[in-house]
C-alpha cells in the first residue's frame, strides 16, 4: 500500500486531482495500519520520481528587444570546475538535496525514537504487555487511519500544500511535546487513566479479555501507539517523499535517492545510540526520581527540536530555493520557456479507485506479499516482546536495549545493501525477492523452537551464564535484526521494482 501511494503522491499533492488523491488516500490506512509491523519507510523507485519542476510563467513581462529576447533563450553555461571541485554536485542541485537530506535524517530520527517509545510504554504498561499490540493494530491503527485518511482529504482540498505539510507536521510535534512534558506526568501522579473501571473490567470479564482491557486502561499510551505508527506512513511517505518527488528531477533522483538509502541507516544508528544513552540516564538520577519520566522529556523534546529542523529546512526550500527556481519574481526562467500546462485527470471516487486496483493481477499479488511479510513479523514479534518484558521490566532498562536493537538493524541494513547490489546483479529479482521469506522462516522456526523447548537446555546455558529466557531474547533480536535488514534492502526494492 505504502508503494501504491508513492506513485501518486505527486500527482496528488502538485495537482490535488481527484483521481490521484483517491487512489492515494485508499492505500493510506493499510499502509498506516501495518507499519508498525517491521515496516519501515522505503525509497520510491527512481522511476516514479517526478518530472522537473514546472516552471510558472510570468504574467507581468515587458517586452524586449529581439537580441535580448534571443540572449535569454539560450541559458548560459555552467563554467567548467576543475580538481576537487569538479567531484562535487552543482551548487544548484547541492541547495536542493542538502536541506532534503537533512529532512530524511530528523525525520527518521525521531521515527526511530518513536518507534522504541511507543513499544516501551505498550509492553510495561500497567496491566498491559505484548499481547496488546494486535489489538492496539486492528482496533486503534486502522479506524484511525481511516480517519486519518478522511480529514487528510478534507484539508488537502482546502489549503495550500505549503499550509497542508505545516499544519500535520505540528500537530504531531506538540502531542509528543505535550505527552512528554504534561500527560505522562498526569498519568505517573494517578490522573487519566481509568484503572478502577479496568480493575472492575478485569473481574467482571474472561482472561482473554485482557489485553482489550489494557488498551482502554492505558488509553493515552494507545493513543502514542497510534501516531508513533502514523508518523512513519504519513510523514514520511506522505509529506517528506510527496514533497522529494516535486522538487527533484528524474536525475537528480537517480543521482540521489540511493544516497538516500544509506542516510537512512545512519540516521537509525545515531538514533538507536541516543535512545540507549537517555535511558541509563536514570542509574545518575538521586533516588525517588522517575528515571523513565526524566528520559521520556528528553526524548520528546528531541522529537520537537528535530521536528523544527525539519520545519526550517522545508522553509528554506520554498523561499530561497524553488522561488529562484521558479521566477516567481516575474522574472522569465533561464531558459526563456514557458511549463507546459498539465492536463487535467478525470476524477474517480474511492470506490471506483478501489475497483480499478483490484482488477490488477499485478497489484493483488504485490498486496499479497506485504500483508503476508506483516502477519508473519507480527507473529514472531509479539512473542518476542513478550519475553523482552519478562527479562527487562523496568521501561529504562527495556527502552536502552531497544535502542542497542535499533542501531544494530541499521549498521546490519547497511551491510545487506551492500551483499543485496550482488544478489540482483548475480541472479536477478527472483532469488533477490525469495531471500527475506527464506530468512524469516529459518529464523522463526529457530526461535519458536527454542520458546517451546523451555527449561531443557537450563543446565547447559548455566555453564555460559546464561538462561533460558535470555537466550531467547538474544536470538528473537537476531531473528528481528536478520529478518529486517533482509525487507530493508532485498524485499523493498524487489517492491519497488
Amino acid at each position: 500500500a505504502s508503494s501504491l501511494y508513492t506513485t501518486s503522491t505527486r500527482s496528488a499533492m502538485a495537482l490535488r486531482a481527484p483521481r490521484a488523491l483517491a487512489c492515494a488516500l485508499l492505500c493510506l490506512p493499510a499502509s498506516i495500519a501495518w507499519h508498525g509491523s517491521g515496516v519501515r519507510p522505503r525509497l520510491p523507485s527512481t522511476s516514479l520520481a517526478s518530472a522537473p519542476l514546472a516552471l510558472r510563467p510570468a504574467l507581468h513581462t515587458r517586452a524586449a528587444p529581439a537580441r535580448l529576447a534571443a540572449a535569454a533563450a539560450v541559458p548560459e553555461p555552467e563554467p567548467q570546475r576543475s580538481g576537487w571541485r569538479a567531484r562535487l554536485p552543482p551548487a544548484n542541485e547541492l541547495r536542493k538535496i542538502v536541506p532534503l537530506a537533512i529532512m530524511f535524517f530528523c525525520i527518521l530520527f525521531n521515527y526511530t525514537i518513536l518507534r522504541d517509545t511507543k513499544d516501551v510504554l505498550v509492553v510495561t504498561a500497567p496491566g498491559s504487555s505484548a499481547e496488546a499490540i494486535p489489538f492496539l493494530k486492528t482496533w486503534v491503527n486502522l479506524p484511525g487511519a481511516v480517519g486519518f485518511t478522511v480529514l487528510y482529504s478534507a484539508l488537502a482540498n482546502r489549503m495550500a500544500p505549503q499550509a497542508l505539510f505545516y499544519t500535520v507536521l505540528s500537530t504531531f510535534l506538540a502531542f509528543f511535546g505535550a505527552f512528554g512534558w504534561l500527560i505522562y506526568p498526569l498519568v505517573s501522579a494517578g490522573l487519566l487513566h481509568p484503572v478502577a473501571f479496568a480493575s472492575k473490567l478485569a473481574a467482571a470479564l474472561p482472561a482473554g479479555f485482557a489485553a482489550p482491557i489494557a488498551v482502554c486502561q492505558n488509553w493515552t499510551y494507545s493513543l502514542f501507539y497510534l501516531l508513533a505508527n502514523m508518523w512513519g506512513s504519513v510523514v514520511v511517505s506522505l509529506l517528506f517523499w510527496g514533497f522529494a518527488n516535486e522538487v527533484t528531477t528524474v536525475s537528480e533522483a537517480k543521482k540521489y535517492y540511493p544516497l538516500f538509502g544509506m542516510f537512512a541507516n545512519v540516521a537509525l544508528v545515531f538514533s538507536g545510540q541516543f535512545v540507549r544513552y537517555v535511558s541509563k540516564l536514570h542509574t545518575s538520577l538521586p533516588a525517588g526520581v522517575d528515571g523513565w519520566g526524566v528520559a521520556l522529556k528528553l526524548l520528546m523534546s528531541a522529537v520537537v527540536a528535530s521536528g523544527g529542523v525539519i520545519m526550517a529546512a522545508f522553509r528554506y526550500l520554498n523561499v530561497a530555493v524553488l522561488k529562484e527556481a521558479d521566477g516567481s519574481d516575474g522574472a522569465p526562467s533561464p531558459s526563456g520557456k514557458l511549463a507546459p500546462k498539465k492536463k487535467k485527470k478525470p476524477s474517480m471516487s474511492i470506490g471506483e479507485s478501489a475497483r480499478h486496483l483490484a482488477s490488477s493481477a499485478y497489484i493483488r499479488s504485490l498486496a499479497t506479499l506485504v500483508i503476508c511479510y506483516g502477519m508473519a513479523i507480527n507473529l514472531v514479534e509479539v512473542t518476542w516482546k513478550s519475553k523482552l518484558k519478562q527479562a527487562f521490566p523496568d521501561p529504562s532498562a527495556y527502552s536502552a536495549f531497544m535502542g542497542s536493537f535499533s542501531s544494530a538493524t541499521g549498521v546490519a541494513t547497511l551491510a545487506m545493501m551492500l551483499f543485496g547490489r550482488f544478489v540482483f546483479r548475480k541472479w536477478g529479482w527472483g532469488t533477490a525477492a525469495m531471500i527475506t521469506p527464506a530468512v524469516l522462516l529459518g529464523t522463526g522456526v529457530a526461535f519458536f523452537a527454542l520458546c517451546l523447548t523451555g527449561n531443557t537446555f537450563a543446565p547447559l546455558l548455566s555453564t555460559v551464564g546464561l538462561t533460558p529466557l535470555m537466550l531467547a531474547v538474544f536470538v528473537g533480536a537476531a531473528q528481528n535484526i536478520v529478518s529486517k535488514a533482509a525487507k530493508y534492502s532485498l524485499f523493498d526494492p524487489c517492491k519497488e521494482m
